[in-house]
């Protein structure tokens, strides 16, 4: 890598996106120097595109810009050394990969389409949740631009009643998995420790599980609809909710 591990980075994000939150997660736990700037949804375009990115996380360190929250883990991890959040011992390494490629497509999209789903009619919750930390005027904005987000989420996510539901199974299915995977009692996904396999399970459920402590934006979870709530509850009580919640209360501002 060119650029010193002491130069600060910059990481674009919106501050209730858990793709957001993954690659915010590795940061944290690196110990890696970073500055973020959080953007409202649309409005986040304007500091992606004129840095060479499209959506978020966005990180921009000295020449490079990474656009994708598992190539953001990657290069941070190599900036590192390697052998922190991916094993340095190739079938390991491979099986994490793989792992985490499928909480990247198969889990945190559902998770997404359902939340929202719950979520939509809940308006100033979302507003809450949308403008933490970001600029002044982007939070001056978002009401008068929130009805025309909304609308685009429910659009672009291809959010209906039904498609929210599909979505909730393959959540519970993901789930399932994960809680058979931990059926051998290491304690973590690969190996005997934790790695960017874990992190992306907690930090893509981070948004059906509400969990305590981490650096994402969610709506209150006493505020949100019963039903969400129920659902929530119900996957908290699976081994995989219980694992994810235990990672966020001992992994996610441990350092490296």
């Amino acid at each position: 890598m060119n650029e010193p591990k002491a130069a600060a980075a910059v990481l674009v994000t919106m501050p209730h996106s858990h793709y957001s939150e993954k690659a915010r997660w590795a940061l944290d736990w690196l110990s890696l120097p970073y500055r973020e700037e959080p953007h409202v949804p649309l409005l986040h375009r304007i500091a992606t595109v004129r840095r060479g990115g499209g959506s978020v996380p966005l990180l921009v360190h000295g020449t490079h810009r990474l656009t994708d929250s598992t190539d953001i883990l990657a290069y941070a991890d190599a900036l590192c050394g390697g052998n922190r959040l991916y094993p340095s011992d190739a079938a390991l390494r491979s099986e994490v990969q793989a792992l985490e490629e499928r909480f990247d497509v198969e889990l945190g999209p559902h998770v997404r389409r359902w939340a929202y789903a719950q979520l939509l009619p809940e308006r100033q919750q979302l507003r809450r949740a949308m403008s933490r930390g970001v600029p002044r005027l982007e939070a001056i904005l978002l009401p008068l631009i929130l009805p025309g987000v909304l609308r685009l989420i429910r659009s672009a996510f291809r959010i209906t009643p039904q498609s929210a539901q599909r979505s909730i199974e393959r959540v519970r299915a993901v789930f399932l998995e994960v809680g058979e995977r931990l059926s051998d009692g290491c304690g973590f996904l690969v190996g005997d420790r934790f790695t960017a396999a874990d992190l992306s399970f907690a930090a893509l459920a981070a948004p059906v599980l509400f969990p305590e402590g981490g650096g994402a934006a969610f709506s209150s979870f006493d505020e949100v609809p019963l039903a969400m709530r129920e659902e929530v509850l119900r996957l908290r009580s699976t081994e995989a909710g219980r694992f994810a919640l235990r990672l966020y209360a001992q992994e996610r501002w441990l350092r490296a």
